[in-house]
């Protein structure tokens, strides 16, 4: 099985080339972030076309997440156990957040062919003293806690946490010289806390083991892209089952390029969960 996560950044916009790398590189699973859009505005048939379903959860032209699949896709949920939500217009304008704030389109998991896959974009964090960032370290915490929770219940099942983290957890991901440490987020010592607690819940980068270097995201501005001042905020984050099956993986980093690229590329997993291949078995005549 080849599984993939794309922050997107409108899938009505790019909808075109999301499906073109889909069916290039041959994608089981394809995990979707900010696909800005209502799931009754998702442009099914395109995807539909090209042989997968799709489920999709967003609530406004921000966030959203999605998830497309060759395979029948169940267990759907959208939102994961004690995700808080975040309201900016709060008492005249005071922001609120917490697991009784209205939740964002942030979460999507679902069952496919065995494994548990979640579609997720973290909260930015927009600055270190906007409430939106003490949000992200609750929603990120909240996560840990279901994560765990969710791998006790099924430890045998193959788990892995798919998307848009917008945490830089190592100085060598961080090649934007506009961030920096103490005066941004994605790189503050709380935020890559939260992200390496996650290890606790029991998944892994099953990525940087193989691809240990390279870039999922670049700022549209000051040539950021052709000056390679990139950074790596897009993860798959797999349980123990899962990463044991991981056989490769890649950054397609050539998705930035061309006609109205995303701001962020692809990252690629190919795992391989031992089951019985038809094309294996021996031709029996009668």
């Amino acid at each position: 099985m080849r599984l993939a996560t794309w922050n997107v950044n409108s899938v009505r916009a790019r909808v075109g080339r999301i499906v073109d790398f889909a069916v290039r590189e041959d994608i089981d699973v394809l995990a979707m972030q900010e696909i800005k859009c209502k799931p009754e505005q998702f442009p099914y048939a395109e995807f539909e076309a090209a042989g997968y379903q799709v489920e999709a959860h967003g609530l406004n032209q921000w966030n959203g997440v999605a998830i497309a699949s060759r395979s029948d896709i169940t267990e759907v949920e959208t939102a994961f156990a004690g995700m808080p939500g975040f309201d900016k217009n709060h008492r005249a304008g005071t922001a609120h957040f917490g697991p009784d704030a209205p939740h964002e389109a942030r979460a999507l998991g679902a069952v496919i062919d065995g494994v548990r896959v979640w579609s997720l974009y973290v909260p930015n964090g927009r600055s270190l003293t906007d409430p939106h960032y003490e949000y992200k370290l609750q929603w990120l915490d909240a996560l840990r806690t279901a994560t765990s929770a969710e791998i006790a219940a099924v430890p045998e099942r193959p788990l892995a946490l798919m998307g848009d983290f917008n945490i830089i957890p190592f100085d060598d991901d961080n090649g934007d010289p506009d961030i920096v440490e103490g005066r941004s987020t994605h790189v503050s010592p709380r935020e890559r806390d939260a992200f390496f607690a996650l290890e606790s819940a029991g998944v892994r980068d099953v990525v940087r083991p193989l691809i240990p270097t390279g870039y999922t995201y670049w700022d549209y501005q000051r040539l950021k892209f052709v000056r390679d001042e990139g950074i790596r905020i897009d993860f798959i984050l797999g349980s123990e089952p899962f990463a044991a099956a991981v056989t490769g993986a890649s950054i397609a980093r050539d998705e930035r390029k061309g006609d109205q690229p995303s701001d962020h590329v692809p990252v690629v997993v190919d795992i391989d969960l031992g089951g019985d291949d038809d094309d294996d078995l021996p031709m029996i005549f009668a």
